[in-house]
């Protein structure tokens, strides 16, 4: 049998989240299959994949440095001072804090859905106790637990069991607190239930661990009991399961042996067959209590909110560089506007996460809290989502058709989720990566997607996600719109009814038939079509190139709707940034009233979309 640590140090975080993400990675389809709660969309396995994937490579990423760092500096010692050169991590390595504080914020911005939000702030709780252990165990004058030689009350090389215990108690109290309204029968009562085990456990690490695992996995088992919409679908919790496979990772990293191998899946399945029989099923509906846990009807209708037949249509993310205060009157407008909400983070950063029929609004409560980023917005479609089990459902079906757009601002991404569409936000100078497009042709779930990069430089991005897309057997066209204001006009005449092929060409034909233009402030000095610019100058690009140089953002935006409205135009639209004069949309819908019969404008908020103003004539 290999070498297992039997204390929590470094490397042991790094081991943890290499097999947390190949255990995932294994049940990923399975837990993605039994997704009916919060929201039937198929995706929580997707999801917590993803959001353990960007904390191991967090984690990969501290060790990197460190490496890069030792090869600078020499032999060990030679010039590195700290607890990293002692403790049993080996020289050079990083410390525990360092590794676990990567982990929780690689988890935090890279969380996916409801449960991947979640784990992220297990991991943060955990990571809060596990870092800090170093200045306890100093402070008490008590066990050094691995403090570098001479170091105590510094940071930590490693952590005993005790500590351990109490990082599971934490995980599952913070959670709970990050969640608006916490329902049991989901992720929530099987981290509580793992963090029960755990403390009433003696031993070492691997021993906490997997008594930590067997709590959780017994918890996990009883949740159909708990949430009526569970018990008719005849599955455990989704989100439950996936941090079953974390904590099974958890044990195997300090036993060498996994304590759910070719059990967990048997046992769940196990379960699910036998849900027929079990007693009190026929005729539940609503909510109700059974032995004084609250249930769930069979629409996720929580017990704290009115009952309806109609779950929101969206589901919103972003991260969100905010303080403390900001963020409580947040998540207190978050919960008005929807449901299944999850603010998890601190120290200046958070992920946001909730279930909302006007998403531009919940865009919006994150704008007047602080600067929201990474936003994404779904649309979860029309009809009722389940997956096959004992109570009968059919498989989750995909939607024939979507639409799938990169947006520059958080205001467009807003508008385009309202028109139906999936959108991945494309922040200035933070283009997309082809990755995050085939992750949002997977969420979109449909078998024909239309991918609209809104961007001429994404071109390449956009074919490569495409081609990425249909080896998943999606069919995929890509509209090559280069600019938002031409993907607008493509969508306008989006029509899922006609073949696809027919809705293809329509959109490709509106947007070829929208000439796009953007005002924007120039950064240094450069030659331009239009001569040479200095910072500062106000810039009026036309199909990509700067035809107008300014000094007053008004003047040129006028110029430049003048020079393509020479042209003929039926549509004026305008996307106004957050930096662009309050009056500007005023004043250009008077030039437009005044100087051109029959030309409609119409204007919308971008938000933080890097140009002051997009324009396009159609």
């Amino acid at each position: 049998m290999p070498q297992v640590p039997q204390t929590l140090d470094a490397l042991a975080v790094r081991t943890w989240c290499g097999l947390a993400l190949e255990a995932l990675g294994r049940a990923r389809e399975e837990i993605d299959a039994i997704n009916v709660y919060p929201v039937a969309d198929g995706d929580t396995g997707t999801n917590l994949y993803l959001t353990v994937e960007s904390a191991a490579a967090a984690v990969e990423a501290v060790f990197a440095g460190y490496e890069t760092v030792t090869g600078v500096v020499g032999p060990t010692g030679s010039a590195a001072s700290g607890p990293d050169s002692t403790g049993g991590t080996g020289a050079g390595l990083p410390t525990l804090a360092d590794a676990v504080r990567a982990m929780a914020h690689g988890a935090l911005i890279g969380a996916r859905g409801n449960s991947g939000t979640i784990l992220a702030q297990l991991l943060r709780g955990m990571a809060q106790v596990l870092a800090a252990d170093g200045q306890v165990d100093g402070a008490a004058g008590g066990e050094t637990n691995g403090a570098a030689d001479g170091e105590t009350g510094g940071a930590a090389a490693h952590t005993d069991a005790q500590a351990l215990r109490l990082a599971l108690r934490q995980a599952a109290d913070s959670a709970r607190e990050a969640v608006a309204h916490p329902v049991e029968g989901t992720v929530l009562t099987v981290a509580t239930a793992a963090a029960e085990a755990a403390t009433g456990t003696e031993g070492d690490c691997g021993t906490v661990a997997c008594a930590a695992y067997e709590g959780a996995r017994a918890a996990l088992m009883a949740t159909p009991g708990q949430l009526a919409v569970l018990e008719r679908a005849g599955v455990v919790d989704a989100g439950g399961r996936g941090l079953l496979a974390v904590l099974a990772a958890l044990a195997e990293t300090f036993t060498g042996e996994s304590p759910g191998a070719g059990r967990v899946a048997d046992e769940v399945h196990t379960r699910v067959n036998g849900m027929d029989g079990v007693s009190g099923m026929d005729g539940v509906s609503g909510v109700d209590r059974v032995d004084g846990v609250d249930r769930v009807d069979v629409n996720g209708v929580c017990v704290d909110g009115p009952p309806g037949e109609d779950s929101p249509a969206f589901e919103v993310t972003y991260l969100l560089e905010a303080e403390d205060a900001d963020v409580a009157r947040l998540r207190a407008r978050l919960d008005r506007l929807g449901n299944s909400l999850v603010v998890v983070g601190g120290d200046g950063l958070w992920n946001v996460h909730v279930h909302a029929d006007d998403a531009g609004a919940a865009v919006e409560a994150g704008v007047e809290a602080g600067r929201p980023y990474r936003i994404r917005i779904t649309h979860f479609g029309l009809g009722d989502a389940h997956t096959t089990g004992a109570a009968g459902r059919p498989p989750r079906e995909r939607a024939q058709r979507a639409v799938v757009a990169v947006v520059p601002g958080e205001g467009l991404a807003g508008l385009y989720a309202e028109a139906g569409a999936t959108t991945v936000l494309a922040r200035p100078g933070e283009p997309p990566a082809s990755g995050e497009l085939v992750e949002a042709v997977r969420r979109a779930h449909a078998r024909e997607v239309v991918l609209l990069p809104n961007d001429a430089d994404l071109r390449h991005t956009a074919a490569a996600a495409a081609e990425q897309a249909r080896t998943e057997g999606v069919r995929v066209a890509l509209i090559p719109t280069r600019s938002a204001v031409q993907g607008i006009a493509a969508l306008a005449v989006h029509e899922p009814e006609r073949r696809f092929d027919e809705d293809v060409v329509a959109m490709t034909s509106a947007a070829g038939a929208t000439r796009y233009a953007e005002v924007a402030v120039a950064e240094r000095q450069s030659w331009t079509m239009a001569g040479i610019c200095q910072a500062g100058d106000v810039l009026g690009l036309i199909d990509g190139d700067v035809a107008v140089i300014g000094s007053d953002i008004t003047a040129t935006a006028e110029t430049v709707l003048d020079r393509m409205l020479a042209a003929g135009g039926e549509m004026v639209t305008l996307v106004l940034g957050d930096e662009a004069p309050g009056s500007i949309a005023a004043h250009l819908e008077a030039r437009v009233r005044e100087s051109y019969l029959a030309v409609d404008t119409v204007a919308y908020r971008g938000g933080r979309q890097g140009a002051l103003l997009l324009i396009g004539v159609e």
